[in-house]
This record gives C-alpha cells, structure tokens and sequence, in this order.
C-alpha cells in the first residue's frame, strides 16, 4: 500500500488501485501563511568530541576484541550473526570482520536480521533492508539467512512465552552485535543495544509483539526478565558492542562474554548517551528536520533530541519546541515513515513517499500508534514552514526561534534563525560559520 500523488490530489491505494483517502491539496492553507515572513538564518556548528576508530584501523581493533572470544568457538560450529535495522556506522565492515574471524577459526557463519518486526514484517523486507547497508552474501562472505519464523524457548516470569528466531536457535552457537545507545522510549539499565538485540530484534515480529503488548513503560523491567530466558535456553556465544560518537563515527568496540553483557553493558550505555549528539539551543519556536527514517532512529527522528517522545510517561529529555515540521524522507527508510505521528507539520512530498505497508506493521508491533499518525500535510516545504510559525503560540512573530536540521544523526552544522544568534554567540561549544542569508526555495516552494 502506498500514498501518491495525482493532480491536485492525495490519495492512498492498495496495489489493486483501490482508493481509500483522499486528501484534497490545501491551496487554501497556503494563501493563509503567505503573510508568514521567514526571518534570515545563521549557519552555526555545535562543538562535540570527534574521537573516533578510523575505517582503516577498524578490522584491526574488531579483531583484537574478538581474539578474546576465540575459545568459544569451534571447528565446524554453525554460527549465526545478528544484523539489525538501524543505520549502524560501519555495519557491514564489521559484519564482515564478524564472518572472517569464525571462519578463520574454522566455523560456518551466516547473518540473519535481527529486527523485530522491521522491513514490513516479512523476510524479504528484513533481507533487503540488511543489504541496503551493505550486508551482502558477496561482501561479508557467507550466507544470508532471513525468515520470520520463530521458535519458543521458554516461559517469562508471568507464564507467557519466549521467543526467538528459528535458524538462530537451530544454530549452535549467536553472535550478537549491535549499537548501544539509549532508547527512544523507554528508560532502563539496559535500553538499545545487545539485550534488546537478543530480546526483540531476535524475537522478530512474534517476539517482539509479546514484550511490546505491556507497553514501554514495563520496558525497563521487562527486558532483562525476558533476556534471561534467551540468555538461558539459546547458544549465545558472546556480543560485540559498539558505541558511536556524536558524528555517528565507531568510536568503541567491546568484545562480551554472555555474562559479561550482562555486567558491562549498563556502563557502556551510560558512556553512550554521554557521547550522543544533542542541540545545545533550547526552548524553540519551530524545529525543521529536512528527513526522518529508519535508518536515522527507530523513531524516524530521534526524540532524545527533539524532545517529542510518543511514550512520555516512560522517557523524556531532549528540547523544548512548539512545533516540529518535518520534510520528507530519506531513501534509505524505505518508504517507511515511522515517527512523522512526532511532527506538527509535514510536506506533500513526503506523503507521496510514504507506504503504509512499510510503515504500520512496527507500530502495531509496539502497541504505540501516535508515531504513525499522519500530521498537517501542506503543499510544499515553504507552506509547512510558514505553518509551524503561524500556529506557535505567544512568540515574537517577527522574530521567531527556528532551527532547521538535517535528521537527528546530522547535527555538528545546523542552521538557526536570527533571534537565536546573540545565544549562539554566548555558547562556548557553538562556533557561526555562515550568514545571515535567506531560505532558499525553489520556483515549487521547495528548499534546494
């Protein structure tokens, strides 16, 4: 199912033809935010630690961790190694050092997705996501082996089951590895990383509706119950943990037994969220963000930045904005437009680009529907902009608070509006490197 557009209109179709919405283009709103005068902007660059592992030093460093592991495996040992959805930095080069290192030790290793219910829920859909971040039969150098099928391998506390995904379990021995990183809705010891790997990537859709289905605000207790379950009745071998800086740049990989991940990853999360990337202007009128998906945050956007969390009951941080207006999607995501429920304000464009097919099937998973819902569509990205600002209550119209960002991964050089420069200028960490100048649209009311 996809949204297009034709005309003068939207609407949504089945692959049949069949329609089921139609929008009607909003001319109307346009002419409403005319008078709407977007202030100049400011190219700023916020101040973050760089450090980071070269990709040239990368295999080197992959390989020292993983030496450490060396007498987990054995001659002959089926292998399988987890790869999951998000756009992890180095993915496929550190897959691949994964598969060379087992097969140097005489092991048969093959990679399947571990992502809950991503890439429509659906083998293909997961196998093509893995391969669009380079994790290819032909690069990493073994099997790819993608299925949907689970099998249960024991009881949580409360009596219902466990699962996990079908060839990992036949496997004798799992690989985990995984970014840590803190979660886009919940708060807990463990959040993003090699237990949630084990837990809902490799519970795939069926495993991961039953942790969703008590609502991220059991999360935090929830998962490390459930952890032990696979931790007890799977062959999990060891984890590699990895940890990115504020560029989204590998900049810590860690080799862990099995109860060492459970021992060290609370502190490696800890050193994570230190390390993120974060907006050091606060409390704004309008936030534009140029993309959002997948590939960007399990969110789309990453509400540990923006501060708009679908689950606000069981996370929070990240800044003050009234609106959120979000442009369009990266290609990457796939069409998938989880997390524009998140935005006050969207663009036609993005609608065109959405297909529901790609986009539902998480959220039914998680039991969190907001992240989905379709926000404000406007004719182009001017209109939306202009909208964010005519409908911000109690601000200086003339002199309105604006950031405008990349994705929530992209944020050394952002732009800002006017009103924010005397506190850019203040910040230690905020270096101007541009303008003022104005917002560049195109003849179609769109940004370059």
């Amino acid at each position: 199912m996809a949204v297009a557009a034709l005309h003068n209109r939207f609407y949504i179709k089945r692959k049949s033809g069949e329609e089921m919405l139609d929008v009607t283009r909003n001319n109307l709103v346009t002419r409403f935010c005319g008078d709407v005068e977007l202030p100049p902007m400011y190219r700023i660059r916020q101040k973050f630690d760089a450090s980071h592992i070269g990709e040239e030093e990368l295999p080197s460093v992959v390989r020292g961790e993983l030496e450490r592991m060396g007498d987990q495996v054995r001659p002959g040992m089926r292998i399988g190694i987890t790869s999951g959805s998000r756009g992890v930095a180095n993915v496929a080069l550190i897959t691949k050092c994964i598969a060379d290192f087992l097969k140097e030790k005489g092991a048969n290793p093959f990679v399947f997705p571990a992502m809950g219910s991503h890439g429509g829920a659906t083998a293909e859909g997961q196998r093509e996501i893995i391969e669009s971040y380079g994790v290819t039969e032909e690069y990493v150098g073994c099997p790819i082996l993608s299925s949907m099928e689970t099998v249960e391998v024991g009881k949580r506390p409360d009596g219902k089951p466990v699962f996990v995904d079908k060839n990992a379990f036949e496997a004798d021995g799992i690989v985990l590895c995984g970014r840590i990183k803190a979660h886009t809705a919940f708060r807990g010891p463990y959040e993003s990383g090699l237990m949630k790997m084990a837990v809902i990537g490799m519970g795939k859709q069926h495993g991961a509706e039953q942790v969703h289905e008590s609502g991220f605000h059991n999360m935090g207790k929830l998962m490390p119950q459930v952890a032990r379950v696979i931790f007890d009745n799977t062959k999990i071998l060891f984890g590699l943990g990895l940890i990115e800086n504020a560029f989204d740049k590998t900049c810590k990989v860690r080799a862990l037994l099995p109860d060492e991940i459970w021992e060290q990853e609370p502190e490696l999360l800890k050193e994570a969220k230190g390390r993120m990337g974060r907006l050091l202007l606060d409390n704004l009128d309008v936030l534009v963000v140029d993309r959002i998906g997948k590939d960007i945050s399990g969110d789309g956007m990453d509400p540990n930045v923006t501060g708009r969390f679908a689950c606000a009951k069981s996370a929070s941080g990240g800044i003050n904005t009234q609106r959120i207006v979000v442009l369009g999607l990266t290609e990457a995501s796939h069409h998938n437009a989880n997390g524009i429920g998140m935005a006050d304000v969207t663009t036609r464009r993005l609608a065109a680009d959405t297909d529901l097919d790609a986009t539902y099937p998480n959220a039914v998973t998680s039991t969190v529907l907001d992240v989905v819902k379709i926000p404000f569509v406007t004719e182009n990205d001017q209109t939306a902009i202009r909208l964010g600002v005519r409908t911000c209550n109690e601000i200086d119209r003339e002199h309105p608070r604006i950031v405008r960002i990349q994705d929530t991964m992209h944020l050394e050089e952002i732009e800002i509006s006017e009103a924010l420069l005397a506190e850019a200028q203040a910040a230690p960490d905020i270096e101007i490197v541009g303008g003022p100048y104005p917002w560049a649209f195109d003849e179609n009311g769109n940004l370059w």
